[in-house]
């Protein structure tokens, strides 16, 4: 199986591809989908206006290989781009689901750094096997979905902010799986069968 890691000018892409490759899978890093792809990663640390201005030169077709039908996995900032736009600065995500990416509220230490629950409140086989379990965050944002019925999984941290999203073939999360020990492990070994389907 061959994984394409979207590099577009953000950090944590050492760390995805690692992961990737401990999964199984033959990794190709690039600032396109990699031809032959059989599920596409879009990893994150960073700023969302300078991903979208990355992604801006190839955002439709970009959008395309997405709606598509290939799975994806948008992971923190990567998660953030899959909505339309962001608090944190200007810039056109790839709207692939409407909503908005907003502030952790100013009664919390921001960013958000360290372990914290994760709590499944809809069924996914993203999800499969992992109730509640301990993941390792680093933001201050987080995507307020236009529809609800894409939160596969909430956190708590100031405010009930959904911390997994997902539909059809699409799936993000706003904490690092690569880096959450065993509950994150759990998560990509399921999205590795998923893209196996």
């Amino acid at each position: 199986m061959k994984a394409s890691v979207l590099h577009y000018g953000v950090g944590n892409v050492f760390s995805v591809e690692k992961a990737f490759r401990t999964l199984g899978f033959e990794v190709e890093v690039g600032r396109k989908v990699s031809r032959g792809a059989d599920c596409l990663v879009l990893p994150g640390v960073g700023s969302f206006q300078a991903a979208a201005e990355d992604i801006a030169t190839y955002r439709d077709e970009l959008v395309d290989v997405i709606k598509s039908g290939l799975p994806v996995l948008g992971i923190c900032l990567g998660m953030q781009v899959l909505f339309e736009e962001s608090e944190e600065g200007p810039g056109r995500g790839l709207a692939v689901f409407k909503g908005r990416v907003v502030s952790l509220p100013d009664t919390v230490k921001k960013p958000h750094m360290g372990w914290n629950k994760v709590r499944g409140v809809a069924e996914s086989r993203l999800l499969e096997g992992v109730g509640e379990g301990w993941v390792y965050f680093n933001h201050t944002y987080y995507p307020d979905p236009a529809d609800v019925r894409l939160v596969l999984a909430r956190t708590s941290y100031g405010v009930d902010f959904p911390s997994v999203v997902g539909s059809g073939n699409v799936f993000g999360t706003q904490f690092h799986p690569e880096k959450s020990s065993a509950t994150g492990l759990k998560i990509l070994r399921n999205f590795r069968e998923l893209v196996r389907v």
